[in-house]
This record gives C-alpha cells, structure tokens and sequence, in this order.
C-alpha cells in the first residue's frame, strides 16, 4: 500500500511541474500592471488571464498528468484516457447536472456539488487513477477483427469513460459525505488560525516521505473545500475574500496565511542546515559533501525544491527531520501571528517570493526575508549541536564505505570510445549497483528520484550505488528501492532507459 501511495506521490509531480508557469505569467503580469490587474495594459491582462488559464483547470491538468505518471510506458493514450475520465465525471456529477436529477433549482451548499469542476483536483486525481488503470488493463488487449480498429491504446479512453461512469454512480452517493469530511477537517484547523497554520506547516512535513502531502495540500492550498489559498493569492484582489467558506471568516484567516511561513524555511532554514551539514562533515568527505549540500541548497533558496537536502538526512537521522517539521509549524505560526503574506504557483522559493512582490495580495513580504535569516540561524545552530551531541551519520559523516562491489550483472552501458558523459556515467554506476540493468524490472522518476523495482534484490549494492554520488537511498518494500539524485533526475533517467 504505502509503495503505491509513493508511485502517486511521484505521479502528482508531473502537473505540479505545470505550476511555475502559472506563477510567471501572473507575476510578471502583476509587476506590469500591480493596481488594475490587466485592466490598464493589455500585455499584463494577456499573462495573468493566460496564468489564470492552469489555475482554473487544474483538475484537468492533474488528470491528465496523474494518468500520464502511473502509465506504463508514459505513452500519450493514457493521457487521453485520464482527461476522458475527468470530463465525464465533472460533467455527470456538476451542479447543474444533479440539480437536473432531482428536479430542483438549487442544491445545498454543504453537499459540495459546486467544488465540482475544472479546478478540483482531488477529482483529477481519481479520474488520473481511473485513467492509467484503463491504459495498463487494455493497452494490449485485442479484440475480434469487426472491433479490430478499438483494440490496444485505442480501448483505453473508452474504458476510462465507461470506468468513470461508474465511478460517477458510487461518488453521487458517497461524495456529499467524503466531502463533508474534508470540510470538516480542513475548516477545524482553519479555525485555529496561527496555531491551525502551524499544524498544517508540521503534517506537510511529515508526510514529505509518503507522498500523502500532495493530499493535504488539496484541502488548504486547492479549491477542494472553498479555501483554494493559492488560487485566491493570485487571482483579484477584490475577490479575494469572495465565498470564503462562512466558518472561517472571523477566525484570523488570510489570503497566504498557508504559504508564506514555507519561505523562511525553503529560502533559508533548509540551506542553513544544509551548511551545518556540511562543517560537521569529516574532512576528507567534505569535499564529497559540498557538492551534494550546496547544490541542494540552491535548489531549495531558488526554486523552493526541498526533496534534495531533506533526503539527504531524513532516513540517515530522522529526529532532526523531526525538528525540521517542528521549525516548519513555528515558521508558519510565527508569520502568521506577524500577517505576513506572500504567495507561491509551485513552491516557497525566491522565483516565487520574487513574482509576488507586487501582488497586492501580499503584505509586508521583504519581511519575509529578515524572518529568513534568523531560521538560517536557527536551523545552523540546532542542527550543527544536535549532529554533534549525538554523533548523526548526515552526510560526510557515514561509515567509510567498504570498497566492496559486491554482485553485480555487469555495466548497463559501453561505448566505442569507453568515454562516458557525466549523465551516463552517474547512470552506469547506478545500474550496476542494481545488479546490471536485466535485474531492473520497472523504473520511473519523479521530481527528484528513480523508483526503482527490481528481480532480486539481493543482487543491490549500495555502496556502488552511493559512489554515483546520490543524495540519497531508500528501500520502500520487498524488490523495491529509490534513488534520490536531485532536480537533474531526469537526464539521469533517460539514460537508463537507453540501456533497456
């Protein structure tokens, strides 16, 4: 089970990917134009309403992207067949369609019929579910000659709709009820204002490993339950406030009350334990450890992708990923005690804080910063004592690994030359680390990782793997490992693949 919620995990990656552009297209409009929103330049109107374009179809995006992320051979049809699931079940299950049902004009606000829509991404997600289902059940299913022409890739759109269709049936009865549930849970901690705030900061932590994350950032930061913070951080300012869900009116909620506490901890927090890391290292492993902090630690100052350094200690020494999701929820409160806001399309990094900086939406966001430097204390300070105190095995400061190679299947790839690029050689070492590439059953990528599911996994070396110079290995089940090798995974990816 908990391998499959991390396949999701990484499938969810591929639409959250989509969110940047969202993010420059709004803010640059916003900078052209930060009082009128459009309404005084055309050029800054044609970004935000292209921007506007992702934020309000993504469901869609999610459906498709979801279908696409859990397909087999990451073939087009299950991208098709993800966005014919999502289109029937919005379509049979939209406001007006139930209300025709039942023969009345208007249907109650608390049964959730009106979060029915192009923006919800939960329904994405099930209609995603739904998709690549039918992809991988009927990809290669054949049919009688008269259907010849349905059989295969063709069969599986068709499925989708009919798999949805049915989907539409059970969630007319039991959505009225999950929806009920995530209003409730969502508006509980909406209620509690800054410590509400904080406890999301701490479980969006937690849950990092898992990939459920993604499941509660739906609640806060997506239109699931009508709070939809980043939706309405970027959309008009004279909407803002508009529907807010009536229970939270009056309870300190404000526009980016849900993302501006993750700036000091992207911006900062994480680099400064990034760089405790790094002077706790042992001398001859820290030019080994530079390489590996540092460029995490950019990563997550300038785009906000947080997975390189927090893999790079969360299984090594999981309390201080403890104290981390704990400074996470203190963030979170502490600014928004302050009601300072800022807003992010894909995550808390300086892109982001950048664009926002004119939204009107935003309030007092250059403080975001000296809030910044005083996590980068805090978190170079606590992290340095606790790895210390307690002699944690962070990175640079693990056992010397045995130069043992251990059994191996032989090199994935040669070449004439035998010159290898960087890509390919980082690709080759991992290869045989698995055990040669015929013991690599399946293999996919997220934002940040090789999932990896081998034939035998007593044939894995990880010591061969880690001299690839990985952030990181975790073994998620039987046969089952990731590899956490940083942003550039893909090009790493795709190399593998050409050995197949």
């Amino acid at each position: 089970m908990l391998k499959r919620l991390q396949k999701l995990g990484g499938a969810l990656m591929q639409p959250v990917a989509v969110l940047p552009l969202a993010a420059v297209l709004m803010g640059v409009g916003y900078w052209i134009d930060p009082t009128g929103w459009g309404a005084n330049n055309v050029f800054s109107a044609v970004l935000i309403k292209a921007g506007g374009a992702i934020l309000d179809n993504l469901g869609l995006i999610f459906a498709v992207g979801v279908s696409y992320g859990l397909s087999k051979d990451k073939n087009g049809a299950a991208s098709l067949a993800g966005l014919v699931a999502f289109l029937t079940l919005v379509t049979v299950l939209s406001s007006d369609a139930i209300a025709t049902y039942r023969g009345v004009e208007e249907l109650p606000v608390s049964q959730g019929w009106d979060a029915v829509n192009n923006k919800n991404v939960l329904f994405g997600i099930i209609a995603g579910l739904l998709g690549s289902y039918s992809y991988n059940k009927f990809y290669q299913s054949k049919l009688p000659d008269a259907l010849a022409f349905f059989s295969g890739r063709r069969s599986s759109p068709i499925m989708a709709g009919v798999f949805a269709l049915i989907t539409s049936l059970v969630l007319y009865f039991i959505w009225p009820l999950l929806y009920g549930v995530l209003y409730n849970f969502g508006i509980s901690i909406a209620k509690m204002g800054p410590i509400g705030a904080a406890l999301y900061g701490f479980f969006n932590r937690l849950l990092i490993p898992t990939g459920l994350h993604h499941a509660l950032n739906s609640i806060f930061w997506f239109d699931i339950i009508g709070i939809a913070d980043i939706s309405r951080f970027w959309g008009p300012a004279a909407e803002a406030y508009q529907n807010l869900p009536a229970e939270i009116t009056n309870t300190g909620y404000y526009v980016g009350m849900y993302q501006a506490g993750f700036f000091p901890i992207m911006m900062f927090g994480l680099p400064g334990a990034a760089m405790a890391m790094y002077h706790t290292a042992k001398d001859n492993r820290k030019k080994v450890a530079f390489s590996l902090l540092m460029a995490a630690a950019f990563a997550a100052f300038f785009t906000g992708v947080t997975e390189p350094i927090e893999f790079a200690f969360m299984f090594l020494a999981p309390g201080l990923y403890l104290l981390h999701a704990v400074l996470t929820a203190v963030s979170l409160f502490v600014v928004a005690k302050f009601h300072l806001a800022a807003g992010f399309s894909f995550s808390a990094g300086f892109i982001d804080w950048f664009l926002s900086l004119k939204n009107p939406n935003a309030e007092r966001p250059l403080l975001l910063l000296a809030f910044g430097l005083a996590f980068f204390a805090l978190y170079y300070v606590i992290f340095r004592f606790v790895i210390t105190k307690f002699n944690l095995k962070t990175p640079g400061r693990e056992d010397e690994i045995v130069d043992d190679l251990g059994p191996t299947s032989g090199k994935g790839i040669s070449t004439s030359t035998g010159q290898l690029s960087p890509y390919e050689e980082k690709a080759d070492t991992i290869v045989q680390g698995l055990g040669g590439i015929e013991n690599i059953k399946q293999i996919e990528n997220c934002a940040t990782r090789l999932r990896v599911e081998v034939a035998d996994d007593n044939k894995i070396n990880e010591n061969l793997i880690k001299k690839a110079g990985v952030a990181g290995i975790m073994k998620t089940g039987a046969n089952a490992i990731q590899i956490i090798i940083g942003t550039d995974v893909q090009f790493v990816y795709d190399e593998i693949m050409k050995m197949k």
